[in-house]
């Protein structure tokens, strides 16, 4: 789609939008039922297109994507009628005779440009919330998953009239070509460093958005920590799509006292849950392209590696790897991974872990394993990031009663459920003011009784 092409969609995105239809919630929820049934009918092409772009498993490709996906549009179904009400607030009695209230209303158009490693997800999930907010949406899925870009495109195309909702495909220029529009709201999925030219595009407009990035999400595991269920759980966190997810446990950050225990559970459980030749494993995926794989590759230190290091080239495969005796100046801790690969790196004190962690740039996410009640809270008061678990990894993002979203250097924003509503909805403040009354006191002249009124009103 050219620049011409674009630039006509949102135009005529925005009058359908000003004609209406998206406002009544009754013409939301038909939608949103009509999507979920296009969604489960399509389940198969989703699969197969999930399986090209990442390798990943019918199963995988539920739990992570389309299972996720189908669980907020039945949230959003049962909930958007009370959520599109207005809120009525109190009055002040400086204000007497009037109604004070909030009214939803959506922002118009948006943008939701969304990434590679999750594309089904990270693209149907907010749009799900932007459509029962009652806006209009252009998807720009990633040109690194073209396969899943396409059955979202037909899917769309199937569920929605053009100037509803509409996918737009390609890449680099048609993203420059979105970003020159003026949307009313852009939703972004992907890098810091792309983070940060939507941001400035989007200054252009002084249009809102929401960030969702990522960052060197630390899994800190102390001495009192059960580390074979920690090691279980860090294993399917951090290797999950092949490390290609945004809240994966990017490295660990562990008592010094435990840390040879820890690598022995984490090295069972990469067999036990990979076998012990895991790129011959049908459900373990690979790396989207070969700059990922070799950028990935460049991040190993062999001279380092415990566990895994294997890989194919061929199939763009790296085998679950972990790196023992690293230091904060290893290249492997200067970016985040994004990959399979599991740096361990040791702590004296949780003190001393704390505070070198609040040197570093915020965190999408954090984990903390541990039996001590005041560790867990040390560390989640005491650590800024997005969010995170507690003897567990990334399952605090698979929840609709919770927003999930960054902080900082890791994105601004959140949501999910009603956070989610919220991201796409503006609050307009009003008063309705009462016709049968009219109190003088605020008419010049003013008079000293009626600034004495007034003072027992406002203080």
């Amino acid at each position: 789609m050219n620049e011409t092409e674009i630039r006509e969609l949102v135009e005529r995105q925005r009058s359908y939008f000003l004609t209406g239809a998206t406002l009544p919630v009754e013409a939301r929820i038909e939608a949103l039922k009509k999507l979920k049934a296009c969604i489960q009918e399509h389940e198969q092409e989703i699969n197969e297109a999930l399986k090209a772009d990442l390798g990943k498993g019918a199963f995988e490709s539920y739990i992570c994507e389309t299972g996720l996906v189908l669980s907020e549009l039945t949230y959003m179904i049962k909930n958007t009628p009370e959520y599109a009400k207005e809120i009525t607030v109190r009055t002040p009695l400086a204000q007497f005779a009037s109604r004070s209230y909030k009214k939803p209303s959506p922002y118009g158009v948006v943008l939701i440009m969304s990434p590679w490693n999750y594309p089904f997800l990270l693209s149907i999930d907010p749009l799900v919330d932007a459509i029962a907010a009652g806006n209009t949406a252009v998807i720009k899925p990633s040109a690194y998953s073209p396969n899943t870009g396409r059955v979202i495109d037909r899917i769309i195309s199937l569920c929605f009239d053009r100037f509803h909702a509409a996918v737009v495909t390609g890449g680099r220029e048609e993203n420059t070509s979105l970003l020159n529009e003026h949307f009313d709201y852009i939703f972004f999925t992907g890098s810091q460093h792309v983070g940060r030219e939507v941001m400035t595009k989007a200054a252009r407009h002084l249009t809102p958005v929401t960030l969702e990035l990522g960052g060197k999400s630390p899994c800190i595991v102390d001495k009192t920590a059960n580390l074979k269920l920690a090691a279980r759980r860090i294993v399917f966190g951090k290797f999950l799509n092949c490390g290609q997810t945004c809240v994966a446990p990017d490295y660990i950050y562990c008592d010094r006292e435990i840390k040879d225990d820890l690598i022995r559970y984490i090295q069972k459980q990469i067999r036990k849950q990979f076998s012990s030749a895991p790129l011959n494993n049908r459900n373990y995926g690979k790396i989207i392209n070969e700059k990922h794989f070799n950028r990935i590759m460049g991040l190993i230190d062999t001279e380092k590696v415990v566990c895994g290091g294997d890989s194919s080239p061929e199939t763009l495969q790296i085998a679950p790897t972990v790196m023992d005796n690293v230091t904060f100046e290893d290249a492997v801790m200067q970016e985040e991974i994004f990959g399979p690969v599991l740096p361990v790196l040791t702590y004296d004190t949780l003190e001393e872990a704390v505070a070198k962690i609040n040197t570093m740039a915020h965190p999408l996410a954090l984990y903390i394993f541990t039996s001590d009640k005041k560790a867990a809270e040390q560390v989640t008061s005491g650590c800024n990031y997005g969010g995170g678990c507690i003897n567990d990894t990334i399952i605090h993002l698979a929840t609709t009663e919770m927003g999930f979203g960054g902080f900082g250097e890791s994105g601004m924003g959140s949501y999910h459920g009603k956070q989610g509503f919220d991201t796409f909805t503006h609050y307009k403040s009003i008063v309705d003011k009462k016709t049968w009354i009219d109190l003088p006191m605020r008419y010049q002249p003013y008079r000293k009784a009626n600034e004495k009124l007034i003072r027992k009103f406002l203080k």
